[in-house]
């Protein structure tokens, strides 16, 4: 029997409520001696630490209360990992210096493409500011499988434990707030802007940069810190131009990565096997062990068909930003070839933004077919100017589908050959005196 005085058996009792008792014997059965771990922790010795440590544990479980994913933890934790190593506020001329590179690369881009800019002002953040604006959108596309796999683990939780209390049934919605929290803020503090995926992560398409993921990007490179910077804000400024003059891109982007995600299953004994070695009590230990392949591996036939319309979307705009950005910045930027193949090998590599959605979603977004969607629109540029490069964009029946990226060459060719058909019809008509919307009007004797 235990003596119920004790500071440690008031927490189990906190913890696992009636069946305290039972955790107590599951603990020594284990090899747990509570009195040791009491005494090294300094639950015993210490006043009011008990307290404080139930305080912190209410707070932070009530907050799930109702939920299967504890978003506002997943912001507090998102938001602390991308302060790691400091986080300060921009400064007035460091954000005047990347707007001022926002503008030269927009004027640079209107002698490339007759997209136009977003007509909303240019943001600079820092990395905390970059969480508040994206978090949301993390919530719509991660949402759905952070609940699957909180359901999950919350069922395999119970299922494990001879001891229940009111406090573990919120442990599952806890541990994926921290998951999902950690993802965005580990993005946070590599991502260069608002389209690092190739994937608009603002409601709106607006420009945006973050000065030290560029600075520190930059650090490592054989290339001068304003030709990175101009590098990336026209990167940035030619995705918000297609994102801006295709507005159906962005929901048929985030549509098809839901319908992807509403089928992703959970590896039940992957998971079982995480929770094993982690230990049910550790939230923080829980939340690192879901990182290590919980997603079932084999997709089904929809998943597939979404997984492949994704990655052929994703390579097309990317090849498309990519000989957008090159033909913009050919006269100006000397390194451009060296950044645009840095770039190239980053995307097909994976990136963070890469490895945050393989983490949250199971999904590894990279543009598999980039270089042929590049060699695609450029072979577009040379047949038909800027206008023969840009004109497939007005509506996605007019883009190129998986099969087609495949044989770009063949697409590229009929698409031509389509084009001259058209220019040979319309000077028959003219030939044979019919105006553009019809038979011209007999002439009178």
């Amino acid at each position: 029997m235990s003596d119920d005085s004790s500071e440690w058996m008031k927490l189990l009792r906190e913890l696992f409520g009636d069946r305290a008792e039972e955790a107590l014997d599951e603990m020594r059965r284990m090899g747990v001696d509570p009195a040791q771990l009491a005494a090294a922790t300094g639950v015993d010795a210490t006043p009011g630490m008990l307290d404080h440590m139930l305080s912190q544990l209410r707070a932070l479980m009530a907050q799930s209360s109702g939920e299967d994913v504890n978003w506002t933890l997943a912001h507090d934790v998102a938001r602390g990992v991308a302060a790691q190593g400091g986080d300060p506020t921009v400064s007035a001329a460091t954000a005047a210096d990347h707007r001022a590179a926002v503008s030269t690369a927009e004027l640079w881009l209107d002698a490339a493409t007759d997209f136009a800019p977003s007509t909303l002002v240019p943001r600079v953040w820092s990395h905390a500011e970059w969480v508040e604006a994206t978090l949301p959108t993390w919530r719509t596309l991660a949402g759905p499988v952070a609940v699957s796999v909180s359901r999950a683990l919350g069922a395999l939780l119970a299922h494990e434990s001879d001891a229940g209390g009111a406090l573990l049934g919120q442990i599952s919605p806890t541990v994926c707030g921290m998951h999902v929290g950690q993802a965005a803020g580990a993005m946070a503090r590599e991502a260069f802007g608002g389209t690092d995926l190739g994937l608009p992560l603002l409601p709106e398409p607006q420009v945006a940069l973050v000065p030290r993921s560029i600075s520190e990007f930059a650090e490592g490179l054989d290339v001068p810190a304003d030709e990175v910077r101009s590098f990336l804000a026209l990167r940035e400024c030619a995705h918000v131009r297609l994102f801006k003059h295709s507005p159906w891109l962005q929901g048929q982007l985030h549509a098809a990565i839901e319908r992807y995600a509403s089928g992703v299953s959970i590896d039940l004994d992957a998971l079982d096997a995480a929770v094993n070695q982690a230990g049910m009590g550790d939230p923080d230990t829980l939340q690192k062990a879901l990182s290590k392949g919980i997603f079932a591996t084999a997709h089904t036939d929809d998943q597939r068909t979404m997984l492949e319309a994704i990655e052929t979307m994703l390579a097309l705009i990317e090849g498309w930003v990519d000989d957008v950005t090159a033909q913009a910045a050919a006269p100006h930027l000397p390194h451009l070839g060296q950044l645009r193949e840095m770039m190239r090998r980053r995307r097909a590599a994976g990136g963070p933004a890469e490895h945050t959605f393989a983490t949250l979603l199971g999904l590894e977004l990279r543009p598999r077919r980039l270089r042929d969607a590049v060699d695609l629109w450029t072979a577009l540029r040379v047949a038909g100017g800027t206008s023969g490069r840009d004109d497939p964009w007005a509506h996605p029946d007019l883009l190129p589908g998986p099969a087609d990226l495949a044989d770009w060459r063949g697409w590229v060719a009929a698409r031509g050959s389509e084009n001259s058909d058209d220019d040979v019809d319309r000077e028959l008509r003219e030939m044979l005196g019919e105006g553009p919307n019809g038979p011209s009007a007999p002439i009178s004797e």
